[in-house]
């Protein structure tokens, strides 16, 4: 099947175009006649438009949250799925998406449902997403599914903002300090401890490693870049990697303090996302393989994926939650009442609200303890430079 761009005017005289999906030249025109169109000209669509080249741009989460909240809203005020997409593409700045968002409108309009268009761009939406508004389709439910989907994203998306933006400051101020101090070593230092080794006196062992790191870091920066640049290539290589992924991912979860955190946004991401997939009509088990994808943590995604077959083998879907020391008993117990109840979509939602305030709680304790910490780490980094170089001075004077 090949795709054709077409321009065409309506019975009304209006001039109209789009893509048309058939087996040959013949068969679109055919197509077209038949709904009453008189083709203005027509043609096959290239599989590369080079009028519409968006290599250099890329499609970010936020854009994708508010290209859903318009379409929700578009879709929920009776507006077609054709014309929501083709008013979508003028208000779509991101000019990859605004591209998609036109090739999806021509798609749907040429008879592809909406759900198959999605699936064709993966690296955009991901199976989470195409599989929500397929059940919303399937259920005659596209519009409330739409919104659910909208909220929830755009809810998924505030969480992770705050976890990013509560992480800027003391990473700013952590390299900030390492920049000062690696200045510091390379162009202060030396000059202030040759002085103490013309005396020929014998300096204290803090004096002799603050020497000795300068000294490397003087002459031999370049193997610590290297040895930087080296640690960060190897940990992106080695989480592409299935052993790799999961030594990242338990340390993560294994951090002092960060841990924690890391564990509640993984059971958030779950509890939210089997909760829209479940709202919008995919079973039980469909929505746990699909939520092992959403979730992006190898510990997480073998406990999902062993609940999907405990749930394929006709036991409860909080067996292998409640056995886990990675979940807190309140979920497996909350799961087992709603599973009971026929009311888990309501009891994950009530999971995911008190864990979020949660996470949010956390975070706003790490701000206000992370200054004071960064202040007592930086008062001892600095006083042991200055104590190296100060020591030998003091013992040089006692001795006269």
């Amino acid at each position: 099947m090949a795709i054709f761009k077409y321009k065409a005017l309506k019975e009304n005289k209006k001039s109209t175009k789009g893509l048309v999906e058939a087996s040959s030249e013949e068969v679109a025109v055919e197509l077209l006649k038949e709904k009453g169109y008189t083709i203005i000209y027509l043609r096959e669509k290239t599989k590369i438009d080079l009028n519409n080249l968006t290599f250099l741009s890329s499609v970010s989460p936020k854009d994708v949250v508010i290209f859903s909240r318009q379409f929700s809203v578009l879709v929920s005020a009776s507006v077609s799925l054709v014309d929501s997409l083709k008013i979508l593409v003028d208000q779509t700045e991101n000019p990859k998406l605004r591209g998609i968002v036109q090739e999806m409108a021509d798609e749907v309009d040429a008879g592809m449902r909406l759900s198959d268009s999605l699936a064709k761009r993966p690296k955009i939406f991901s199976e989470f997403y195409i599989n929500v508004v397929k059940s919303g389709e399937t259920s005659g439910k596209l519009d409330e599914v739409l919104n659910y989907l909208a909220d929830e994203l755009e809810k998924d998306y505030d969480m992770s903002s705050k976890i990013k933006g509560a992480m800027i400051y003391p990473v700013f101020v952590l390299c900030g300090l390492g920049g000062v101090g690696v200045i510091m070593m390379i162009f202060v230092v030396p000059k202030l401890t040759a002085v103490l080794e013309e005396t020929g006196a014998e300096l204290p062992a803090a004096t002799k490693i603050l020497i000795a790191v300068s000294d490397f870091l003087k002459n031999e920066w370049w193997l610590l870049l290297l040895i930087i640049v080296g640690l960060v290539v190897g940990v992106k290589s080695a989480s592409r990697t299935e052993i790799g992924k999961r030594i990242i991912d338990t340390v993560k979860l294994k951090l002092p303090i960060f841990g924690h955190l890391f564990n509640l946004i993984y059971l958030v991401r779950f509890t939210r996302s089997m909760n829209t997939l479940i709202i919008g009509g995919v079973n039980i088990s469909k929505g746990l393989q699909i939520t092992a994808d959403v979730v992006d943590n190898d510990i997480f995604q073998r406990m999902i994926r062993d609940t999907k077959s405990e749930v394929e083998d006709g036991n409860s879907i909080s067996t292998i939650f409640g056995e886990s020391k990675m979940v807190p008993k309140m979920v497996s117990q909350m799961m087992t009442i709603g599973e009971k109840t026929g009311r888990l979509d309501v009891i994950l939602a009530r999971l995911t609200d008190f864990y979020t305030r949660e996470i949010n709680n956390i975070v706003a304790n790490l701000m206000t303890l992370m200054e004071p910490i960064i202040m007592v780490v930086m008062g001892v980094a600095v006083g042991l430079m200055v104590a190296a170089i100060i020591l030998p001075m003091y013992n040089m004077s006692s001795n006269f």
